[in-house]
Formats: structure tokens, sequence, C-alpha cells
């Protein structure tokens, strides 16, 4: 043999790999050629190895990954003289895909410099930044399967293209502004192009106005964040009273330094910081809350309009109420007519919705999307030769989720099936993603609940369907992300969230369960309350606390607290079980418990809403010593003794908030400590919406002390993170079988 084939696995396509494997070649006076195939990338060399693949990891590009390297003998037929970059081959897909990426430090500097021919072009990009997976139509990832193929490159691109030592080398979205999109801007019956485009969405920003601009994977809603009168007209039109909107800040220094870390990475998510610490922004932006969702300008347009406006703007997601962000320009000037008072977009196509990621500066992943999907995910150790599984999640804060042989891929948050319009975007997403790894189920995995409808989506596949309880997915789910070995045996599972099915029909919200990814059994948890008026409960809070008071209140009817609505009929509602379902609904007891204190609305406007301002009425408390116990007593928690002494307990409203998630923490921490106790497990693990409160998480982790605790941090701990979990339990028992 003279020469060796070296076998690179990982994200090595679209980020500049094959230049860079190039220039290294050339800098160590190698000779051969390196090509993109369906597996990754494949480099020729002439001679011995001489660790050139060592070099390769330790130098490779930003974007780029290397999961596996193989080397192996080659025989050359003909020794080259130099070193090239071949054609891509094609085949299955099994090579990772880079998610979009915010625009580089060189981009930025190009976009900025009046020397530079891109000076100014709101889609400069490279191999180490721009759109990626919102682009892309097949595979390979090469320029003519991308919307790209519609702008053919000037002279001076196509140069750029083809030199292996331009950063552009291979660059897809490539372009400049004599052949690359261009913007364009719509109100009334004005319209502009190219900078009288942009200085007419600036125009109106700074007016007070609300413009629609179009961005990589969807389209924001944009005014003045520090414009009081701005605000309130925009959550008016869009119908969201409420609910926290995302601020993109014009510079970040004054804000902790792994807040700062997180709003530079490539991925650009929003980050959740202390309210207090931001200034400029008005006081509609987080009502009642304690967080909000900063961000920087992750894309030309976006580092545009804020250099030229220099302050704030709220960047929220271009939809109506009720129905998923638009990702066309015939959509968006629809959609969004009654909301935008003008519209700044652009003639690149998007192929792909991609909302923002959200995280907290601690790096909880919230909301996992642009910047980190399509990133594959690896299997934890034991699992191998996975067939092909297709999981379809749950219905709110959707995900799906490909598995293969050791790797998931986990789509991007596409929210609540149910509303008009997501549908179509699920489907095409999955599309999608199927084409490009060609990708066959061979088995659909699907929740336990029958109503649910992506429950009915899979069964309609007509293959092979698994059933995967609601709250095994949770654990499995977290399990799974902390890499709990397949033979890790069994741990014990804190699972709390609003409501999910649970063993013959049960309703599950808060639960105590020994899980490992074959097994759920059920240990204890909350008590079971009615839920009146089914799923209007979710959105009342005071029904919540009518039934908890229904239950463990004896003289609840001389509550001062529910004389304002019209309880008498619900009670009997309830006594009857006429549509008033029994739950362990962990999250209607924080609505319940929110209900009595003044942060909380009668009616909620987004889920949460309730709980999420109890928490951060409970962090203006410096914390206290309490006479509120929720007492583990007979596998469950004894709210029975709870709530006489939470109403006749007098004290600050914010110390009584910061006392009720003690309590709930000390009673939870003892229900797991006893349970594990019993069994010998020293390995705690948690999931659920509710596990994004982090008060609550503090004070588990506070009576907990001695025990190995696993939260979920890099996926969501909601149902954005079920179909992963859903993929490991199916997974483990197909191995199981297959073993048997």
């Amino acid at each position: 043999m003279n020469g060796v084939v070296i076998r690179l696995r990982g994200r090595v396509q679209g980020v500049g790999f094959r230049p860079f494997v190039w220039q290294m070649a050339q800098r160590l006076n190698r000779q051969g050629n390196v090509s993109n195939d369906a597996e990754g990338v494949l480099v020729h060399l002439v001679g011995a190895e001489n660790g050139f693949a060592a070099q390769l990891k330790v130098h490779c590009p930003i974007l780029a990954r290397i999961d596996a390297t193989e080397i192996t003998p080659y025989h050359w037929p003909d020794l080259p003289q130099d070193f090239t970059i071949q054609q891509s081959g094609t085949g299955r897909m099994s090579t990772q895909i880079a998610p979009d990426a915010a625009t580089c430090p060189a981009c930025l500097a190009e976009l900025n410099d009046p020397h530079n021919r891109r000076y100014r072009y709101p889609f400069i990009n490279c191999t180490h930044c721009g759109p990626r997976f919102t682009i892309i139509q097949a595979m390979p990832y090469d320029r003519p399967f991308t919307v790209m193929a519609a702008f053919p490159l000037c002279l001076a691109c196509e140069k750029e293209y083809r030199a292996p030592s331009d950063r552009r080398f291979h660059a897809q979205p490539v372009a400049c502004a004599e052949c690359g999109p261009q913007l364009s801007w719509h109100a009334s019956s004005e319209q502009s192009t190219g900078e009288n485009a942009l200085a007419a969405a600036v125009g109106m920003l700074a007016a007070g106005n609300i413009v629609a601009v179009k961005g990589l994977g969807g389209f924001h809603l944009v005014c003045d964040a520090g414009n009081a009168a701005a605000v309130a007209l925009l959550r008016k039109r869009k119908r969201r009273p409420t609910k926290p909107l995302a601020v993109m800040l014009t510079q970040v220094s004054f804000l902790p330094e792994q807040a700062r870390k997180l709003l530079n990475t490539p991925a650009s998510p929003i980050v959740l910081v202390k309210k207090n610490a931001v200034d400029g922004i008005c006081d509609g932006i987080a009502p009642g809350l304690d967080e909000i969702g900063v961000m920087l300008a992750s894309n030309p347009i976006q580092h545009l309009l804020m250099q030229s406006l220099q302050r704030p703007l709220v960047m929220t997601s271009g939809n109506l109420n009720g129905k998923p962000p638009a990702i066309s320009n015939q959509d968006a000037l629809v959609d969004l007519a009654e909301i935008a008072d003008g519209f700044l977009l652009h003639n690149r196509d998007i192929v792909q919705r991609m909302d923002d990621s959200v995280v907290r500066q601690s790096g909880e992943m919230l909301r996992r999307a642009r910047g980190y999907v399509p990133d594959a995910l690896p299997l934890p150790p034991g699992f191998a030769d996975v067939p092909p599984l297709l999981c379809y999640g749950a219905d709110l804060k959707n995900t799906f989720c490909l598995v293969r042989g050791q790797e998931a891929v986990l789509s991007q948050h596409l929210g609540d099936v149910c509303e008009e319009g997501v549908e179509a975007q699920w489907r095409s997403a999955l599309a999608l993603i199927q084409s490009i790894y060609a990708f066959t189920p061979e088995r659909v995995v699907v929740d336990a609940h029958a109503g649910y409808r992506s429950v009915q989506w899979g069964e309609a596949l007509n293959i092979p369907c698994d059933r995967v309880l609601h709250h095994h997915a949770h654990a499995a789910a977290c399990m799974a992300e902390h890499g709990w070995p397949l033979d890790g045996g069994d741990v014990i599972a804190l699972t709390l969230d609003g409501i999910g099915q649970g063993e013959n029909g049960a309703l599950w919200g808060g639960e105590c369960l020994r899980v490992n990814y074959r097994e759920c059994e059920h240990l204890g948890g909350l008590p079971v309350v009615a839920l009146p008026g089914g799923d209007l409960a979710a959105r009342q809070p005071w029904r919540n606390l009518l039934a908890q008071c229904v239950a463990f209140v004896p003289d609840w009817q001389s509550l001062a607290l529910l004389q304002s609505h019209p309880v008498a009929a619900l009670a009997r509602a309830i006594e009857r079980g006429i549509n008033a379902p029994m739950a362990s609904s962990c999250g209607r007891l924080f609505d319940a418990v929110a209900s009595t204190l003044s942060c909380t609305p009668d009616k909620q406007s987004y889920e949460g809403e309730a709980a999420c301002r109890l928490e951060a009425l409970a962090r203006t408390s410096e914390g206290l010593d309490h006479p509120l116990t929720l007492l583990f007593q007979g596998n469950t928690l004894n709210l029975r003794i709870f709530w006489p002494q939470w109403l006749s307990w007098s004290a600050p409203e914010a110390d009584k908030a910061w006392a009720f998630h003690d309590a709930l923490a000390c009673g939870l921490a003892q229900m797991m400590r006893y349970h594990a106790g019993i069994r010998g497990l020293r390995t705690l693990v948690f999931g659920g919406g509710v596990l994004h409160n982090r008060l609550l998480r503090e004070r588990l982790g506070f009576y907990l002390s001695g025990f190995t605790l696993l939260f979920p941090q890099r996926l969501p701990a909601g149902d954005g993170g079920i179909s992963y979990g859903q993929a490991v339990i199916a997974a483990a028992r197909l191995q199981e079988e297959g073993n048997g």
C-alpha cells in the first residue's frame, strides 16, 4: 500500500471542512484529495498518515465537530502530484448538517468596511456563518440543492466559491449585491428596495411603529423596546397581553460572563437574565416576571438595524395568536397585515421555520431550535444498531425525533400541533429531514394518550406502533442526556408537569417513579384532585383553588378568595364528576397556590403564567423559617394539612410564595429519599415542565444533598424533550427483545 484513507464522521459538511483540509495539506506538503460523501468526509493521502488526522481534530473549523475517525490503508494506482478537492458523492446520509449560525466576526467586519465589496450587504456570509438548515432542500449540501440555486453567482463570487484558499470556498449561501438576494420594503402603497428599504424600516421603528422583519427561519415583529406605547400597541394587535417579549440589545458588556458567552456563540440564542440588569426597556416587556429574554443580532439584517437605531428592540415571533410564525412573504403580508405597519422583506426563500432558541444563562435549554437543530444527539452507552424509529413526541411544545444506529436527530421546536398551520410546517420539517437522511422508519413511537393528534398521525402510518408513557419519556430523556448507560439500572425519577397520560388511563402530573429505559413503576406522588372544566382549569387558576379547597378544606364555602367566582355550580360538578377529571397535577397545584396571591390574573394569557409569576414573587423574598408542611405520608404529600396552614398563615406575599416552594421541595425530597433508600439507589432524575422553575430546583438540590441529581440541561425539561425520551425507551425495549 502506498497511502491511507481517513474517514471523518460528524458535523463536517457545510462548515468549510474541505478547504480546511486542503489548506492543511498545502502547509504540510501532502498529496492526495478530499471529498464529501453521504457518510461525512474522505481524505486520501499519499504515504503514511503521520498524525494528519490528529491535526485535523485539533484545528477544525469553528462550526465543525469530528465525532469519529477511521484510518485504513489505500493503494494509489497513479500517485497524484498535488492535493485536490473532489466533487461530493451521494448515498444515504449519516453525516450531520450544521445549524444556521450567527454572523461571524470576519463577515461583520466586511459588512462595516466601506472598502469591501459587500459593505452593508444584508446577506453577507461565509463557510463559518449564515443560513444552513433553513435553506437546504436536499443532500448533499451543495448550492444546487438549496434555495440559492435561484441566484446564479457573479464572476467575483464564483471565483471565491471555487478558490480553496478563500473562506467562502463552497459556502453555499455566498452572494453579493450584484448576484444575491435583495431587501424590499412594503408599507401601504410605499415600496422600495436595497438601502432605501432598510432606511424606511429604520424610520418607521424610530417613529414608534411596528415592523415585520424577515430573518433566517421566519419573521419577527419588531418595535422600540423602550417605547411603552409601541410595546402596548404590539401587545394589543398581537393579542398577547402579558406573555414576555424578547429584546435585542446593542451590547451586553454589563451582563454576567455566562450570559455573554452564550449570546456570542454561533448559536446566538435568546438568553434569560435578570430583568433588573437590563436598562432602556419599558415595564411592558415582561410583566410580573423577574427574568427577561435578551439576544444579540444574529444575521446581517439585524446588525444593520441595530447599528442604525442604537437602542433595544423587541424581537418577537411574527405570528398571529394561535398560528405559527410566517415563513413566506405572502403569508406574512396576509397574516401580519393587522399587526405590522410595514414589512422589511427579502427574496431568499425559507425552507424550514426555525424559531429562536431560548436558554438560561446557566445553559439550561428551554426551547431548542435555531443554532442547535439539526445537531444529532448520541445515544447513551450500550445502545447499538437501533433500527429506524420515528418518535412523534407530545402535542404541546412538539418536537419529533428520528433514531437510527447510535444517533438521534431531534427536530426544531414546532409548538402546539393543534394550532392552525402547525401541521403543515410539522409535515414539511419531517419530510425534509427524512429526505436528507434517506430515512424510512420501521416503527413509530407515540405517547400513551390516545386523544393526542400526534398519536393519531403516528397510527396512520400503518407500521408497528409503540406507546410510551408521557412521564417515563420525561425521565428517560433526562437519563439519556446525561449518558446514563443502557445497563445502568434503576433510578428514582420525579416528573412534574401539567398533565400526561399515566397507567390505566390515569392523569399524572406530579409523580415519583422507579425508572430504567425499559420499565416505569409508579411509586407515589401528589394526590389526585379534580380539574374543573377540564382544559379550562389550565387557563383559569381559580378553578384549581376551588378544586383543592373542595378536596382538602372542610369550610371552604366561607373563603372570601372564591366569592367573586361562580363556585357553587362548579363545586357540584366536581362532586358529581361532571367534566372534572381527576389528576395529580403539580402545574395545577402551582396555579391554585398562585391564585390566592395578588400576582396572578383570573385568566392566564399564556401557559404557566401563574407559576412563573409565583416564582418571580418568591424570588423577592430572602427566605425564612415558616410553618408550612407538605408531609410525605402514605406515598403521597398531605395536602389536607397544607391547605388550612396556607390559608390561615398571615405573612407578606413574597415570603408565602417562597415558603410554598420550600415546603413542596421538602415534601418531594422526603418522598424521593424514602423510595431511593429502600432500594439502595443513589441517582435521582428529574423531568417535566415544572422543573424549569429555578427556585424549586434549588430547594430540591438543598434537600437532596448527598445524592447524584440529574436535571434536564441540554434538552428542555418540558415536552420539547419527550420525543428523545420515547426514542431511547423504544430502542431499549427492541434491544431487549432482540437479545431475548
